[in-house]
């Protein structure tokens, strides 16, 4: 499972997070975010009122050759939705043992959420290699990089606060991937991050 998580993040630096948007505007956003070249696109289902915009996104990628996943998925039901509508993967905000062993079950690439180093550790005990750090923005950049000491080989994905202003910083810090939410109510967010990407991928990063 961790893998294939990794296989999904590589050469990936950004994360579009399309978080409570109507299913025609999470659309919108997903496909400029596909046209800037960020493949990677969440829509989290934290209720079943988020369902038709994940399941809208997922039918729009597919359309042109790109992954969808779902987000906030803390329970065993979201994880069989995610598959029924055709998700790539799953992301979490935290550690849930039954939520790994199902999705490594089903085959399914997840993506939980840790925020210390205790649960990474068991996050790596489950097998995830690719684990993501949240909230970031409380975190700090100082703790991705005390954790590249004891944890060398785990990737981490920086979720929560994350936007034009700090990305950069995060992705210098250590983290593979930053996950980009909130910020992208604002429209210019979008352009401004993959900026970052193109620098990324100029510098061979």
């Amino acid at each position: 499972m961790s893998a294939e998580v990794e296989t999904l993040i590589e050469g990936q630096p950004v994360m579009a997070i399309l978080r409570n948007m109507e299913a025609k505007r999470a659309v919108e956003l997903a496909s400029r975010a596909w046209d800037l070249g960020i493949d990677l696109v969440e829509v989290p289902i934290q209720s079943p009122d988020a369902v038709p915009s994940l399941e809208a996104v997922v039918k729009a990628g597919a359309e042109r050759g790109k992954v969808v996943g779902s987000g906030t998925v803390i329970t065993p039901e979201q994880v069989r939705r995610s598959r029924e509508l055709g998700v790539a993967f799953t992301v979490a905000p935290g550690l849930d043992e039954e939520v790994v062993r199902l999705c490594r079950e089903i085959g399914m690439p997840h993506l939980p959420g840790v925020s210390t180093p205790s649960e990474v550790q068991g996050a790596v005990r489950l097998g995830c290699s690719v684990v993501k750090a949240f909230p970031a923005s409380v975190l700090g950049t100082d703790w991705f990089k005390a954790m590249q000491g004891p944890f060398p080989a785990v990737k981490f994905v920086a979720t929560g606060g994350i936007d034009a202003t700090n990305a950069a910083a995060f992705l210098e810090a250590g983290a593979r991937t930053v996950a980009v939410g909130s910020a992208l109510a604002d429209e210019r967010q979008l352009d401004l991050i993959s900026g970052i990407l193109a620098d990324r991928i100029g510098a061979g990063a």
